[in-house]
């Protein structure tokens, strides 16, 4: 499986630091939406799910959190620690969030609005629909 972090231009001075997200630019699809999610608890794994059609990419702009994906033939593991480095999650990837520290806040920008039939929320499901695909 190819994992593939974004690298997100950081422009700073003495004032601080800025990044600009640009659909077509550093974004590599339409944003429709954009959430985050901040005081998740350390010991709190979140996600559990993959996308039938829905890219994503994920942004830890404070703190860090682990990501685990899995493609249905791999699993890999993904420290997010840096808010100029996005991870790409292409569709039909599972994902799980954890080890999340205190601080971390986790933007994701996504290319569909919400869905719910887009979710794929069973492993079992999305194992077998793995294999029918390869």
């Amino acid at each position: 499986m190819q994992i593939k972090l974004i690298p997100l231009q950081a422009h700073g001075d003495a004032r601080g630091s800025l990044v600009a997200l640009e659909e077509g630019n550093n974004i590599p699809f339409e944003i429709k939406r954009v959430y985050y999610m901040f005081n998740t608890k350390e010991e709190i794994r979140r996600g559990f799910h993959a996308h039938k059609q829905l890219k994503q990419v994920a942004i830890a702009v404070r703190g860090s959190c682990q990501f685990l994906l899995d493609d249905g033939s791999e699993k890999v593991e993904v420290m997010l620690n840096n808010p100029a480095e996005g991870l790409l999650i292409e569709s039909f990837m599972w994902r799980e969030m954890f080890n999340f520290s205190e601080d971390c806040v986790l933007m994701v920008l996504a290319d569909q609005l919400y869905d719910e039939s887009d979710y794929v929320r069973n492993y079992d499901d999305f194992i077998e629909t793995c294999k029918g695909n390869s």
